[in-house]
């Protein structure tokens, strides 16, 4: 025998198609429609039962703690930007029990539900606090500050009125808030102005003491303090730098004139100098010049008036540079005075920064206490304009912290329950619960349940598909819709045996109640009914079933024959087909359990090779008795039924595995008991036969006039000993 190939080859990964969702949709159908009605009704149900309930909503437009119009001596308010935390913040604050406490106190809903729900006594608030709680919802407006305050209720005028009710109350507690916030910092403000003016008139008499104990010459003219001293030194080097200045001015002016032709100074000195006297010499100089030179030319130089001008342009020439010289002289004497006067204003500076110095470090802790008296009085000042400031801004008005956008009013329709969106929630939940719960049954469902899965799986063909509710092929006929899915079986048994000579086949499963005995028997009749001589032995010597398919005694059979009780030909039996026998497995002593594995079996296989064209045996589940194993072994050819989805994969690939270890050859895979209607994944392996035949019958049955029964042929059985 071959041995087996690929055994432990790794399955190829699969994708799922969208049939294979589908598939399993119409596997799961009653779960699924199971899912979705107990959804439906289970809500729609509550949806009735649950009392009604009213909703009013106040909306309000929130601000933060700002007045309505600038504060005092402050700019314009800008403008806040959007602050999600600020509106949450606002929402708790206003589902706190500092805002419900006192709705309820105010609306009496203590006593109001208390008898309201018939409760003995009176509702603590606390108690009342949670059921209004759980009644209240607060939300924002989209995109806005506007929150919306929302009441349920069966009463539509409690719910509305609750909803006013808490609307108005935040409002006043915002503003009792602020103005409290502002009458509490005045208060403090003042306490503080009142110490800071004991402290100032402190340090103002500190500072008064030490004026006249250090005989301060504090001159105070409305600008910075100052003493005597510091303005002496002032005055002194102001003196000294205009000195400085002068003495400079004289010693450039001799320096020019020094460097001046006699001509040249006549002219340099009435501007760079002036001199009156020297002027007007100079101006009686330049009139005798012009009148001598009149007289020349009228009388020439020998006349007399002639000679007389010229005698006096010779005297006021003299003058003149006598004058001339006198002013460089008198230059002189100012350059050296200024000279003087600055060494003496250099003096005088020095003294009276020393004497300043002096004065200056004695003066230290007066202008220490001074100083003081600044700080002090600064402060009191600023402390008494923010009196000023905060005692006008709590008279301002605050009405933009809260406003009532819209009041609340009574509803007119119940807002609870809500039956279309209830029931329209039930349809979508119990849908998706329904389909989760089919594809988790599914994904814990770990047996076979396609082609693909026994093919990736066991890497092994799948030769057949075989339908649910198959019955005896003898008792249905050849025409049978069943039969066909047996003959393919039968085609593609005949097509992968790779020798001729291999005619005799066992059936294999992991577990019981695979369909076993009925797919060999069925096969075998196919085969027979092809016109091959075949046997069919029930070797499942533990549980024998092919006798009561053919209704016969089970007294004589296989065990007699391997244990020399009966000949051969005594115990095989012939069926209605004529190329059909049926060897029973007889009573199995309990000292033979390992007949199967005997020489006598072996011998027996041979020999009925050779009369038969094949040879098919009945056998056990292969994981729980050895008997299967042991016919494997024996046997040319091995198929492996699985029933669709009954035993885990795990089993099929163990029961495959435990042929290959025996040394079997496992010709392939047979998938029984599938619902072809259902899993529409199979029809296009046995639906179409089904189909074609049910047709077939019942145009027969149509043209006949009358339905078909089973005669002797196609439903009865006649067994009767061969020899």
């Amino acid at each position: 025998m071959d041995a087996p190939k690929n055994s432990n080859a790794p399955a190829p990964e699969t994708k799922l198609h969208f049939l294979d969702y589908w598939r399993i949709i119409r596997i799961r159908k009653t779960v699924i429609l199971a899912v979705f009605l107990l959804v439906v009704l289970t809500t729609t149900a509550v949806t009735f039962i649950l009392p009604e309930s009213f909703s009013s909503t106040v909306r309000i437009e929130v601000g933060k703690d700002t007045t309505d119009i600038a504060p005092l001596l402050m700019g314009a308010q800008t403008q806040v930007g959007f602050d999600p935390y600020f509106i949450t913040t606002e929402f708790e604050k206003i589902r706190s029990k500092h805002v419900l406490y006192q709705v309820i106190d105010k609306l009496k809903l203590n006593e109001k539900w208390s008898k309201k729900f018939g409760i003995d006594g009176v509702l603590k608030t606390p108690e009342t606090f949670l059921r209004l709680l759980s009644k209240v919802d607060v939300r924002q407006t989209r995109n806005t500050s506007l929150i919306e305050i929302r009441v349920y209720s069966d009463d539509p005028k409690e719910a509305a009125d609750i909803a006013n009710e808490i609307a108005d109350t935040y409002k006043s507690l915002r503003e009792e808030k602020m103005k409290g916030a502002s009458t509490t910092s005045v208060k403090i403000l003042k306490e503080q102005r009142d110490e800071q003016e004991i402290r100032l008139k402190a340090a103002q008499d500190r500072m008064d003491e030490l004026r006249k104990e250090l005989k301060v010459s504090d001159i105070d003219v409305g600008g910075p303090s100052m003493t005597l001293e510091p303005e002496i030194v002032r005055v002194i080097a102001r003196d000294r730098v205009q000195a400085e200045s002068t003495s400079v001015h004289f010693e450039t002016l001799l320096g020019e004139f020094r460097s001046k032709s006699r001509a040249e100074l006549r002219k340099a000195i009435p501007t760079a100098s002036p001199d009156q006297h020297l002027g007007e010499l100079l101006s009686k100089f330049y009139a005798a010049e012009n009148t001598f030179a009149t007289l020349v030319n009228n009388f020439g130089s020998d006349h007399p008036q002639v000679r007389d001008i010229t005698s006096l342009i010779t005297n006021l020439n003299a003058q003149i540079e006598e004058r001339v010289d006198g002013v460089i002289l008198g230059l002189e004497a100012q350059a050296r005075a200024q000279k003087d006067r600055v060494t003496a204003f250099e003096k005088q500076v020095e003294d009276a920064r020393k004497k300043d110095a002096e004065m200056m470090e004695q003066y230290r802790p007066y202008f220490k206490a001074k100083r003081d008296v600044e700080t002090e009085q600064r402060i009191y000042e600023t402390i008494s304009l923010r009196i000023l400031q905060e005692t006008v801004d709590a008279a301002l008005p605050k009405q933009s912290l809260v406003v009532v956008i819209d009041k609340a009013e009574e509803s007119k329709r119940a807002v609870r329950p809500n039956i279309p969106l209830n029931i329209s929630l039930g349809v979508i939940v119990g849908l998706i619960m329904g389909f989760g719960l089919a594809f988790f049954i599914e994904y814990l469902d770990t047996s076979v349940k396609t082609i693909d899965d026994v093919e990736r799986s066991l890497q092994a063909p799948v030769l057949g598909v075989i339908p649910q509710n198959v019955g005896s092929l003898i008792e249905e006929g050849p025409e049978s819709p069943h039969a066909e899915a047996y003959r393919v079986l039968r085609t593609n048994i005949l097509f992968s045996r790779k020798d001729s000579m291999m005619n005799s086949l066992t059936v294999v499963s992991g577990g019981a109640g695979e369909g076993k005995s009925t797919t060999i028997f069925n096969l075998a009749t196919v085969f027979a009914q092809n016109g091959q001589k075949v046997l069919i032995v029930d070797s499942d010597l533990r549980r024998p079933s092919l006798h009561k398919l053919l209704k016969v005694s089970n007294s004589l059979g296989l065990t007699n024959f391997l244990l020399k009780q009966n000949s051969l030909e005594e115990v095989i039996q012939t069926t209605s087909l004529p190329t059909l026998h049926f060897l029973a497995s007889g009573k199995l002593p309990s000292s033979s359990l390992g007949i199967l594995n005997s020489a006598q079996m072996k011998e027996f296989i041979q020999a009925v090779k050779k009369r038969y064209d094949f040879v098919f045996f009945d056998s056990p589940p292969i994981m729980g008795v050895s008997d299967a194993s042991i016919l494997a072994s024996v046997v040319d050819l091995s198929l492996l039924v699985i029933q669709y989805r009954k035993y885990p994969q795990a089993m099929t690939i163990r029961a495959k595995q435990m042929v290959e270890k025996v040394g079997g050859t496992m010709l392939g895979v047979v998938l029984n008991n599938i619902n072809i209607s259902q899993d529409s994944y199979y029809y296009y392996y046995s639906g179409y036969y089904y189909d074609y035949y049910s047709k077939h019958d019942d145009d027969a049955s149509k043209n006949n006039g009358e339905k078909k029964t089973p005669d002797l042929a196609r439903g009865g059985v006649e067994i009767k000993p061969k020899y």
